[in-house]
């Protein structure tokens, strides 16, 4: 029995929506995604919510593949979530598609 689960892909914003080098919320009762995009329109999503001290990410400086918090100044790798050396932690990731400049999320 194959019991592969296909993804389910939710429309979110366009890409043009999200300034560049910076975020959007994207509001829900489960916690806030912060949809991010860099200087070349990759977009990345992460909870908005930095691992150190909860930190809101979406208020932080975009720079490479990075957001630094505003907090305390981690930075976080925004295609892993990971914190940087020498800083330990990581922010839930969610998958991001963008198709025909539309943004994508799977939020299972």
């Amino acid at each position: 029995m194959d019991t592969k689960i296909t993804p389910i892909w939710t429309r979110v914003c366009e890409v043009a929506d999200i300034p560049r080098l910076g975020s959007r919320v994207l509001e829900r009762a489960s916690g806030n995604i912060a949809l991010f995009r860099t200087a070349l329109d990759d977009v990345f999503a992460l909870l908005d919510r930095c691992p150190h001290k909860g930190g809101a990410l979406s208020q932080g400086i975009v720079h490479g593949e990075s957001v630094t918090c505003p907090l305390h100044a981690w930075n976080i790798d925004l295609t892993s979530g990971e914190a940087r050396a020498p800083d330990v932690g990581c922010a839930h990731r969610f998958a991001v598609r963008v198709e025909d400049g539309a943004v994508f999320l799977c939020l299972d």
